[in-house]
């Protein structure tokens, strides 16, 4: 329970039991922040993490989540009228908080009678509070589940050094991640609410209303002056479908990460019909730090966290693999190099292994020396999946005399113990 009056051994006042109904705090459990040290440092951590907001107009506004917090605490202290004072705090700072406005409505309200449901508005449409409820939820429990400093993210093994940020979308918790690149070390820098596809994630086709999961990029930044109020203060566009969505079927276009409109402060979790929905003033800070072409944006139902031993074999694993697929060529002897390659393989041009060999054979047939040095290479897990590493870097091949450069991305997926590439693209 997300409430600092909860103590063991004391009675929760009634007028509480009802705001705890009306709060839906209820189902996060039995974790008093009171009494919990480890809740205590999150709830801290939040604050200090969590960059105040900034209306466009450059006015420092009050973080509206740690405000809804502390609305609830006040209530589970029964200090009504104090809870009321921050809630008219959160409306005046966010007018088009429907979130906050409900629940400032609800403590108006209480000051009179009891209430005994979430959103105490005769005739409310059920759907609407539901939508509400659920983003109340998403909230609170972020400042519980904010990431644990001693663990990283998973997915993301290997980043180049420009590549400033890594952008994490955790759909389960309705959260965006943002991690530093520091000397190739993970750090975490904020955390944001959004929303997504109204039918969740995995999208397959055009029109199904789901977000993708994946490894995607920022392809550019689009002002919110040259776009309809829809979007918001601005949007960033990721390359889905990519190389792999594509040989696998999947279709569809214009996922974005974007804003919200004048009218409305944020969205319900699952509202879009497939972007990530920021609301506008997390949506201006994101855009001042990304970089088209640049910042990645790992896509997972949800994101997971482990210990950095666990990373650093993730990543050392990726490095051996490409390693040996450089010293293979090197070889060159087609045989060697074909191995690394499963007999899955597939591009979007229809390549089979067959195909890649005879490629390899008559390439490597009339070279003497060739080396090869690889750089700016990135590592990342393919979200939601232990088996498949997604490897993008820079070829430099020395042939002789002649010297050739290509960017390249690499599938690699594991058969049994061994770690195959299905899918390769140059670009």
């Amino acid at each position: 329970m997300l409430f600092s009056g909860l103590h063991a051994g004391g009675r929760m006042p009634a007028i509480t039991r009802k705001v705890m109904i009306l709060s839906c705090a209820l189902a996060l459990g039995s974790m008093a922040l009171s009494t919990s040290t480890h809740a205590k440092k999150r709830e801290k951590q939040a604050k200090a993490d969590t960059q105040p907001a900034h209306a466009m107009s450059g006015a420092v506004k009050p973080d509206p989540e740690i405000l809804l917090l502390e609305v609830y605490k006040e209530l589970a202290a029964n200090r009504l009228r104090r809870a009321q004072t921050k809630a008219d705090a959160l409306v005046e700072a966010y007018p088009t908080f429907r979130l906050g406005q409900l629940i400032r409505g609800d403590l108006l309200q209480l000051h009179t009678k009891p209430i005994t449901t979430f959103g105490a508005v005769p005739n409310a449409p059920q759907d609407k509070l539901k939508n509400l409820r659920e983003e109340a939820m998403a909230r609170l429990k972020s400042l519980l589940e904010k990431p644990d400093p001693n663990l990283v993210p998973r997915a993301v093994l290997q980043l180049r050094e420009d590549q400033k940020y890594v952008l994490l979308v955790d759909a389960k918790r309705s959260r965006l991640y943002v991690y530093g690149n520091q000397h190739g070390q993970l750090k975490f820098v904020t955390d944001y609410y959004v929303s997504q596809g109204k039918l969740g994630v995995n999208k397959i086709k055009e029109g199904d209303q789901r977000t993708p999961i994946g490894v995607y990029y920022i392809t550019q930044r689009v002002p919110g002056a040259k776009l309809p109020d829809f979007y918001g203060a601005g949007a960033l566009p990721i390359n889905y479908p990519n190389e792999w969505d594509k040989i696998n079927g999947r279709s569809g276009s214009g996922i974005w990460l974007h804003g919200t409109p004048s009218d409305s402060y944020s969205r319900p979790p699952l509202s879009s019909d497939g972007c990530v929905v920021l609301t506008n003033p997390d949506l201006h800070k994101l855009y001042e730090s990304v970089e088209a072409g640049k910042t990645p944006v790992v896509i997972s139902e949800r994101v997971e966290f482990v210990q950095k031993s666990k990373w650093e074999s993730d990543r050392n694993l990726a490095n051996k693999l490409l390693n040996e697929w450089r010293r293979d060529i090197e070889s060159r002897d087609p045989a060697r190099v074909t191995a690394n390659y499963s007999r899955q393989f597939k591009t979007e041009r229809a390549e089979t292994l067959g195909m890649l060999y005879d490629k390899y054979q008559r390439f490597l047939s009339g070279v003497k020396s060739i080396s090869i040095s690889l750089r700016d290479t990135t590592f990342f897990l393919y979200p939601g999946r232990d088996d498949m590493i997604v490897a993008t870097f820079t070829q430099d091949s020395l042939i002789g005399k002649s010297r050739n450069t290509v960017r390249k991305r690499q599938y690699w997926s594991r058969e049994g113990t061994q770690w195959k590439i299905i899918s390769e693209t140059n670009f």
